[in-house]
């Protein structure tokens, strides 16, 4: 099952390292740093602060099973879709101090991941694709998390580094198993070999996490309907 490819993972633990990353790298930054562009097209390092603080308004919706009432809401605002809500989020926040959107993060941020470990992996959450469990929207949450980390250069120990890319292959494997993708993937110990409608390609780890979270580079030279089919988590 491609359950068992999370099996040893705690995405609570993930969820509370991630978020600690992150939180260090923004609480040492200078007005520059925060100026700098991120790897998120058009978006600053000061942006992706911005849409994570944002993100937490679906965050709470699902916990608190209020989703539908947060949909009326953004279309009262005009806002359809994933994107047109995270850039709603980024310039509702751009003229606000960086420090009051710092700490609306923080504790918005650290109740979502209270909530989620007091509720356990096996409960169900309310998303806008209906009832999804817990843990897996976790994981979710990891992925993303651990990507914006990279996306604004956030320092990752090399103590740390094997197993952050040894979860985030696993996560990406499952989500292309649950969104039935049309790719072959098989793992071996040193490389993720993938198949698409006969063409194929051999990955590293870490290339293969950069092609799920849409960020492996056009200057690699994977075929793009290879990385078209896996990108999963962006």
């Amino acid at each position: 099952m491609a359950e068992d490819l999370l099996k040893d993972f705690d995405p609570f633990g993930i969820f509370d390292a991630e978020a600690a990353r992150l939180d260090r790298f923004f609480a040492g930054l200078d007005e520059a740093g925060w100026r700098r562009p991120s790897r998120c097209e058009g978006w600053s390092v000061r942006d992706v602060l911005a849409h994570l603080a944002g993100e937490e308004l679906y965050n709470h919706a699902c916990l608190d099973g209020t989703v539908p009432e947060l949909m009326s809401l953004l279309a009262a605002e005009g806002v359809s879709g994933f994107n047109d809500f995270n850039d709603w989020c980024v310039r509702r926040r751009r003229d606000l101090p960086v420090e009051q959107v710092l700490e609306e993060w923080r504790s918005k941020n650290a109740e979502t991941r209270r909530r989620m470990r007091e509720l356990g992996q096996s409960a169900l959450l309310d998303t806008m694709a209906g009832p999804y469990p817990v843990g897996l929207q976790t994981l979710h949450y990891d992925s993303e998390y651990a990507t914006h980390a990279d996306d604004v250069g956030a320092p990752v120990a090399e103590k740390e580094a094997d197993d952050r890319t040894l979860w985030r292959v696993a996560v990406g494997r499952f989500v292309l198993v649950e969104q039935q993708a049309k790719v072959q993937v098989e793992q071996t110990a040193d490389e993720i070999w993938v198949a698409v409608d006969g063409s194929s390609a051999s990955l590293s780890y870490p290339e293969f996490v950069e092609a799920t979270v849409g960020r492996l580079p056009d200057s690699h030279g994977v075929e793009p309907r290879i990385a078209s089919a896996l990108r999963c988590l962006a």
